[in-house]
């Protein structure tokens, strides 16, 4: 039976917006990883490891994959705190 993880990517360290963050990725989990002996580098013979879906919303991709017999996993999303501070604060002692 097909597995797939259901979240939304995280942003790269050389973004600074979060407009891709929207769209939620089906990823299929890969079945037999193994090491290539000659260069040592991960393999796999399962092909459904380089399909990635995306959807614009989980309730989206949670339906495509109970359509398709997919069993999933779903990774919420973490929220971020923001503090909000004035460029003054940084020279004030606290």
């Amino acid at each position: 039976m097909k597995k797939a993880r259901i979240y939304i990517p995280t942003k790269t360290a050389t973004q600074s917006g979060r407009g891709k963050l929207k769209d939620w990725v089906l990823e299929f989990e890969t079945k037999d990883p193994s090491v290539n002996p000659l260069m040592g580098w991960e393999t796999s013979t399962d092909t459904l490891e380089e399909i990635i879906l995306k959807f614009p919303s989980k309730e989206k991709a949670i339906e495509y994959a109970e359509a398709n017999n997919i069993t999933y996993t779903v990774v919420e999303p973490k929220k971020k705190e923001f503090v909000i501070k004035s460029y003054a604060d940084n020279f004030i002692k606290n």
